[in-house]
């Protein structure tokens, strides 16, 4: 390929270059605008410098993609509002067999999620889950973590709908959904289960606590919670018991029977007049108020009685149709929730099969969504506000950075070099061009990598034969997405862990840059060499 005048190739790249420092690290000092607001910038300085004019700009902005990965999203946020999440939380920890088994299950559930229904979507909502399992075993999370970051990355390379980079190749080769998952899935199946091997080897004597000290540990901290936790109502306290009321009714009467005797003495003293005399009057005159008050008292009691039994029937009535009207509700909006569940997840498993049967994937991810968001019968703007925008705004961006690079002619001439020795037709090829992809892949991210070498290495394949091209667009993506367990900053899996766990309230854990490294190296490696083997053109 021809290489572009001079001018255009420097400030081409210089405007790649600004996209590439922004995306790559997005809190950079002089400069702190976020990936987002930095792939937009790269774009603009691509029109800008007259590398590409405005109107193919545009044209480079590929719809179907973002349709695509729009659709899901949405069909995604309305599987975590039916639950499906919380369910694939609750298999982590159901009839567990200790720490070893849990990895095993965080890979495998970790995987199937991300390849239905992508890996950052599984990692936002299973992060807190996985926190809670570590906390449960007193163990530290972060074999637990790795275990969920890398599994989605390898779960997600079996669909086009698990990652972006696939959601790329998906529109771009033409490859159907059926055999795009025919071609991977041995791959990602037997790269999960290779990778849950590593951590548990590698985590060997962390995860290998005796499950009874775990289970007593556990159950010791939850006692020593509720104990700590319980609090007295204060409103038991405003209530006296029947025992404490006769006795302070006692006492009340043996005070005033006390107070009587002072209060005859005294008389008796003053007026100087015999016991016998000052008892007569008193008794005449107590029995007299006695009698009234007996008669007085009688009528009220009567009255207050009957008055009582009417208003404790009427509430007792009122009380008993209220629960009925409250019970009769809670059924019914319990049901509603049920069937309105099923119908997500009969949608959802619509999508995958229209997908199966080779429906054009944007529009069908498109009317799931709109079908979901219909039967809700409600204001969709809470559900919509969960897409992720920002995503779609930054594929914007980088499909007119990535045009504009292109069109310097630098990955063109660059292929030129490397594409003799990178044939999908030979081992030795094959080897280098996943070096090739997995390089670039934490160097430029896997999206833009995607987007720079598809084009080269698919009519390199082509010039072979039909099924090579294939094997080509397939390779690129099992290698691509894997090469995401590198480093921290090889996916956006990675960070979103990171950073869930850094942030979870009470459970949070710092998943440090190295601590990665020392799995993802040996992880990628031996998981992306095994894979190649597998990989069904």
């Amino acid at each position: 390929m021809t290489l572009a005048p001079t001018v255009k190739i420097v400030l081409g790249s210089t405007a790649f270059a600004v996209f590439w420092v922004l995306a790559v690290f997005p809190a950079v000092p002089f400069l702190p605008i976020g990936r987002t607001a930095g792939s937009l910038l790269g774009g603009m300085l691509m029109v800008i410098f007259g590398v590409i004019s405005p109107d193919q700009a545009y044209a480079s902005i590929d719809l179907p993609i973002l349709g695509l990965l729009f659709g899901t999203m949405v069909v995604s946020v309305y599987l975590e509002r039916a639950d499906m999440f919380k369910y694939l939380g609750k298999l982590l920890a159901w009839k567990s067999q200790g720490p070893k088994d849990l990895i095993f299950r965080i890979c495998i559930i970790s995987a199937l999620s991300s390849a239905f229904f992508t890996n950052d979507t599984s990692c936002v909502v299973l992060t807190e889950f996985v926190l809670k399992i570590a906390r449960q075993h007193n163990l530290p999370p972060h074999p637990f973590l790795l275990a969920l970051a890398s599994s989605a990355n390898i779960g997600s390379s079996a669909t086009p709908i698990g990652n972006p980079q696939n959601l790329v190749i998906a529109v771009l080769s033409k490859i159907s959904f059926g055999e795009f998952l025919v071609g991977i899935l041995p791959a990602m199946v037997v790269g999960v289960v290779v990778n849950a091997l590593i951590i548990i080897l590698m985590f060997w004597k962390l995860l290998s606590t005796p499950k009874d000290d775990q289970e007593d540990l556990g159950s010791e901290s939850v006692v020593q919670h509720e104990i700590t936790s319980h609090r007295f109502s204060p409103a038991t306290m405003s209530h006296l018991s029947p025992s404490s009321s006769f006795l302070s009714h006692s006492s009340h009467i043996l005070a005033g029977a006390n107070g009587f005797s002072d209060h005859m003495e005294t008389l008796r003293n003053r007026l100087n007049v015999s016991d016998t005399e000052i008892y007569s009057v008193n008794y005449s005159r107590k029995s007299a108020e006695y009698s009234l008050h007996q008669k007085e008292g009688s009528r009220d009691r009567d009255r207050d009685r009957s008055t009582e039994r009417s208003v404790e029937t009427l509430k007792g009535e009122f009380i008993t149709q209220l629960k009925l009207l409250l019970g009769r509700k809670e059924i019914n909006e319990k049901w509603k929730h049920v069937v309105w569940k099923m119908f997500v997840y009969v949608i959802t498993i619509g999508m995958l099969v229209a997908l199966l049967l080779g429906l054009n994937m944007s529009w069908t991810a498109i009317t799931a969504a709109l079908a979901l968001i219909v039967l809700d019968f409600k204001d969709a703007r809470p559900s919509l506000e969960k897409v992720s925008y920002s995503l779609l705004i930054f594929f914007c961006g980088m499909f007119i950075t990535v045009d504009g690079f292109n069109k310097t002619g630098i990955p063109g001439k660059l292929w030129d070099i490397m594409g003799p020795y990178s044939q999908v037709d030979n081992v030795g090829g094959i080897v280098i061009l996943a070096l090739v992809i997995l390089v670039l892949s934490n160097l430029v991210s896997n999206v833009p990598t995607v987007l720079l070498l598809g084009a080269q290495v698919a009519a390199s394949a082509a010039a072979i034969s039909a099924s090579k091209e294939r094997t080509a667009w397939l390779i690129l993506a099992w290698v691509s997405t894997v090469a995401g367990n590198l480093s921290l900053l090889g996916s956006a899996a990675n960070l979103i862990v990171c950073e869930q766990a850094r942030h979870s309230p009470f459970l949070g854990y710092n998943l440090t840059f190295w601590r990665h490294l020392k799995f993802g190296v040996p992880s990628t490696i031996v998981v992306t060499a095994i894979g190649m083997l597998l990989i069904r053109g």
